[in-house]
């Protein structure tokens, strides 16, 4: 099959929006050359191309097709819509019965001629973010100026433009000539094939693959940091930033001031990443170590001891900022700045962050002994946790708030649980962070959540489909998150204490379902237990649903589901025609074995179930449930339920709505998929 390779070349493309290109280059190649069946798709993106080379059909064969249209009888119009739909004329109808019926063929088309019809169009709906007009009269847009299309089908230029009837396109047109690394190797060469490309961009220095960049700059860095006895900070993102940066990637390091070392070592590294990408660096001990690392773009003659030493200029000057901020700081207590927030909105209906503060920290001294914190210790941290928002540090890097709140706590003073707690209280931020522990930050961090849920609750600004402007879905999985990782227990209803408690318990619950979804756990089990209605304590909602999950993974209790479900068929089903069967069973009308078999088994497991779900014995619970097995295996296996005698029908009903009753105490089992 014809190879088909195409690169798309401009000014720098944001690092950011490189892979999301890419993928949709491939995506909508894919689509538009359908016809040619593309296999073997392969893309590549960097900081000045997105590129994809593909095999391909030689053409598409010629075809016919047959499309019935309108009765006969059909007013002319459903006749006319027709034909425009089709792009045909009356004289192309035949009839067929009462219908007409559209005769076509598709003419067959080379490779080329439809790779030159459909890529144009292609790049001009390219679906980038933000994109940008440039220079002339034409209407064309792009991430940033687009300078050059290379386009070849086994080695030949693929010929097309981008004009658009009076829209020149700036000019640009396919050709089989690229570009290299724009200051070692400027210069246009000719290309011949994907593999071709590669190796001449290999020569000109520039590495085309991402994955590549990525792990020249990741041993590099290593390795350097190695020679100093260091560790690098792990930090993927700025990782493939920085590959999206660079053509060819030269990994340099150099040296960090002693006068700076005494700055905070998320000062220093969040510094350094936001305001100039370098890479920080750890001792073995975990402090910072005085160096830091970087990607070059060229490989200098001196080593690179210019570039070095301009970036420690660089850093020198970002790093005297922070300084001032740190030392601006800490000339007033954090105290000293929680009456400033009365000046910066929360939300227009919820008033500022002074208000938020105020009943965050109310809530906190609530929570608090009942995670077996101090309860003046976590009012006292509510009461901080949100003062860094008003410092200078906060205001220059936003990703420090909470980590200067807790550098300026202990500067000033304060209990260390309550530094600790204005640092983590945010957390977790997400599935992979983890929650916190300490009880004090346990309490600030579950009010501050908590808080957020029961306000926009109130005001009824829920998430909405994909919306979610505030964020409360990971309010509300953070909050699950704590619980289930400290196993706390606690009565969130009450610990919410307003009207919308219900409401916001639902939300809980089904974000604890979608979290056991994506962990692979029962999440219908969950559902089950929660048809009963929603559990307060979501610690004991789980061991309940992980207990029922355990027994429904034996025998007994693959059994059990399926016989509940049968039986809860047969009510559904006979309840329409006369019932419902309520109502204890009559034992004289018991006149089989394994009826009264059953009968015996379920007088004596009732009570024994509502027992241990009091005491929330769950395990015991579900013995007893499992112990069903045998009598309702038996009872299934003989008994005729819809017995000709009206009396022993209804009776035998009734036993199988007292058994519904019992097995709905634990849960709907209905809403259980049978595995």
């Amino acid at each position: 099959m014809p190879e088909f390779f195409l690169e798309l070349f401009s000014e720098e493309i944001p690092a950011r929006m490189q892979a999301r290109g890419a993928d949709d280059l491939e995506r909508l190649v894919t689509e538009a050359l359908a016809p040619l069946s593309p296999a073997d798709v392969v893309g590549f993106y960097g900081t000045r191309r997105l590129a994809l080379v593909a095999t391909i059909a030689a053409g598409v064969a010629e075809s016919s097709s047959s499309e019935r249209g309108p009765r006969i009888s059909a007013p002319e119009q459903a006749l006319a819509g027709f034909l425009r739909k089709h792009n045909a004329t009356r004289e192309q109808l035949n009839q067929e019965g009462e219908f007409w019926l559209l005769d076509r063929v598709v003419p067959g088309e080379d490779a080329a001629s439809l790779i030159a019809r459909a890529i144009p169009a292609l790049i001009r709906r390219f679906p980038w973010p933000k994109s940008m007009r440039w220079g002339g009269t034409s209407t064309l847009t792009w991430v940033r100026p687009l300078r050059r299309i290379t386009a070849i089908l086994d080695g030949c230029v693929v010929p097309f433009d981008l004009q658009l009837g009076d829209d020149d396109g700036h000019g640009l047109a396919a050709s089989n000539f690229s570009e290299g690394h724009r200051f070692l190797s400027p210069g246009a060469f000719m290309v011949t094939s994907a593999a071709h490309w590669q190796q001449e961009l290999r020569d000109r220095h520039v590495v085309v693959d991402a994955t590549e960049r990525r792990r020249i700059i990741a041993d590099g860095v290593a390795a350097l940091a190695a020679e100093r006895q260091c560790i690098v900070v792990e930090d993927p993102g700025l990782l493939d930033e920085v590959a999206g940066l660079v053509e060819y990637p030269v990994p340099l390091m150099g040296r960090i001031g002693a006068e700076f070392m005494d700055l905070p070592a998320e000062v220093m590294q969040v510094s350094m990443r936001v305001n100039q990408r370098y890479f920080a660096l750890r001792n073995a001990d975990g402090a910072a170590a005085p160096y830091f690392a970087f990607a070059a773009n060229i490989a200098a003659p001196d080593g690179g001891a210019t570039i070095i030493a301009g970036n420690e200029r660089v850093l020198r000057a970002r790093f005297s900022d922070a300084r001032h901020f740190w030392d601006l700081d800490r000339t007033r207590t954090l105290d000293s700045r929680v009456a400033a927030l009365d000046a910066i909105t929360f939300h227009a209906k919820l008033g500022s962050q002074g208000e938020r503060v105020r009943r965050v920290v109310i809530l906190a001294g609530e929570i608090a002994p009942l995670v077996g914190a101090d309860p003046a210790l976590a009012r006292r941290a509510a009461h901080l946790a949100k003062a860094d928002l008003t410092t200078g540090m906060v205001g220059e890097f936003p990703e420090l708030q909470g980590v200067m709140g807790a550098y300026y706590a202990a500067y000033d003073g304060e209990d260390p649980a309550v530094a600790a707690a204005a640092r983590d209280h945010y957390a977790p931020k997400g599935l992979g962070d983890p929650a916190p522990t300490a009880p004090v930050t346990v309490a600030v961090a579950l009010a501050d959540k908590l808080d957020m849920l029961r306000a926009f609750f109130a005001i009824d600004e829920k998430p909405t489909g994909s919306g979610d402007p505030y964020a409360l879905r990971r309010a509300a999985l953070g909050v699950i998150k704590i619980i289930r990782d400290n196993r706390l227990r606690l009565s969130l209803t009450k610990v919410m204490a307003s009207f919308h408690s219900e409401e916001i318990m639902e939300f809980l619950a089904e974000r604890l379902r979608v979290q056991l979804r994506t962990e692979g756990a029962r999440h219908d089990v969950l559902s089950a237990i929660l048809a009963r209605g929603v559990d307060d304590d979501l610690t004991r909602l789980l061991a309940r649903t992980e207990t029922l999950a355990a027994t429904l993974a034996t025998p007994d209790g693959t059994n059990l589901l399926a016989a509940a479900k049968r039986a809860a068929n047969i009510l559904r089903i006979e309840d329409k025609k006369d019932g419902p069967h309520t109502g204890q069973p009559e034992p004289s009308l018991l006149t089989l074995p394994e009826e009264q078999a059953l009968a015996a088994a379920l007088a004596d497991i009732e009570p024994a179930i509502a027992t241990c779900l009091a005491e929330e014995s769950y395990g015991e619970a579900m013995r007893h449930l499992a112990s069903l097995r045998t009598p309702l295996d038996a009872f299934f296996d003989t008994v005729t339920v819809n017995d000709p005698e009206p009396a022993i029908r209804r009776n035998r009903l009734k036993l199988l709505a007292q058994l519904r009753v019992i097995m709905l105490s634990v849960a709907d089992f209905s809403k259980i998929d049978s595995q």
